[in-house]
């Protein structure tokens, strides 16, 4: 596997991930198959990457870590799904989607688990599943949970955890975002910054790496289109047609600027790990790569180091 030494000066390490490349489930026929995925995102300059949804890479250590040496790629997260605001009774269903995760996740090198709150409304149906809002005894159960996943996850794997802001979920916009750190341990729950995610739901990222930097632990480049979020916006259009839609879109030609944002995360002076998600869902199978190609090279002009040889 690579090594971390290849990292940036200022501690930023540049990788991409299968969602870059239109992947969202484990299986699905309009996605590209993985080891196309592996090839065109190691050939596309990256060296680091996410495991994407559980069982779209393979699932066996041996094989997975066989598949991503020899492409020059390493893994530097697994991701997971949760919806612990609903309390303790949902823990053991919560533990069995995380542990196998967090075992891969541990098995192939990598240090950090991120954790993706539950929708409340299905991001392709639109149906609205639970309120937009949570309850103040909801609040106490998201945050105790989160505590205790945290607590859990390093104690058995070794692993931290970041827990991801995203759209139609109830971390999202910056009131929501900042209720959640305030109420959480620091040593065991720290944010995955989504740049995308956030502006999409209103926040600024250069101020929150600014306000709340020694709780970033880990950052998702991503740009979301100004015109086509406003008309998302008004029209209450849920998450899944809008990314269709093409409401994340390709750096730099939407918000934040990326520049500020490394630059707010140089100056923490801590090792961050910073992986381009650009959601294309669903999208032609040759429409990725170029797009990942031409990213690397623009986050290289942002003083993004090249590959490590």
């Amino acid at each position: 596997m690579a090594s971390s030494s290849a990292s940036a000066p200022a501690g930023i390490r540049i990788g991409s991930a299968p969602d870059s490349w239109g992947v969202w489930f484990p299986d699905d026929p309009r996605q590209v198959p993985w080891r196309r995925f592996l090839d065109e995102v190691s050939t596309a300059g990256y060296e680091w990457i996410e495991l994407g949804p559980y069982g779209y890479l393979p699932t066996d250590p041996a094989r997975l870590a066989d598949e991503t040496r020899s492409r020059g790629l390493s893994v530097s997260a697994g991701t997971v799904f949760t919806g612990l605001h609903h309390g303790p009774e949902v823990w053991d269903r919560t533990w069995a989607h995380v542990a196998d995760i967090a075992a891969l996740t541990r098995a192939m090198g990598a240090a950090h688990l991120v954790v993706i709150p539950s929708f409340w409304r299905d991001d392709r149906t639109g149906e609205v599943l639970e309120d937009r809002a949570l309850t103040a005894g909801q609040w106490r159960h998201l945050t105790s949970q989160t505590e205790r996943l945290g607590r859990e996850v390093l104690d058995r794997y070794g692993l931290r955890i970041v827990v991801h802001p995203h759209a139609d979920t109830h971390i999202d916009t910056e009131e929501n975002v900042s209720r959640f750190l305030d109420a959480t341990d620091p040593d065991l729950v720290s944010l995955c910054l989504d740049t995308g995610h956030y502006a999409y739901c209103g926040g600024d990222s250069v101020e929150l790496i600014e306000t709340y930097g020694e709780r970033i632990g880990y950052l998702h480049l991503k740009q979301v289109d100004p015109e086509i979020l406003a008309d998302v916006v008004a029209n209450e259009v849920p998450f899944g047609p809008a990314v269709a839609r093409g409401v994340m879109c390709e750096p730099p030609g939407g918000v934040p600027a990326l520049e500020p944002v490394l630059a707010a995360a140089r100056r923490l002076d801590v090792d961050l790990f910073a992986i381009v998600e650009q959601d294309m869902y669903p999208c032609p199978p040759d429409r990725p790569f170029p797009i990942a190609r031409r990213t690397r090279e623009f986050l290289r002009s942002c003083g993004t180091p090249r590959r490590a040889p």
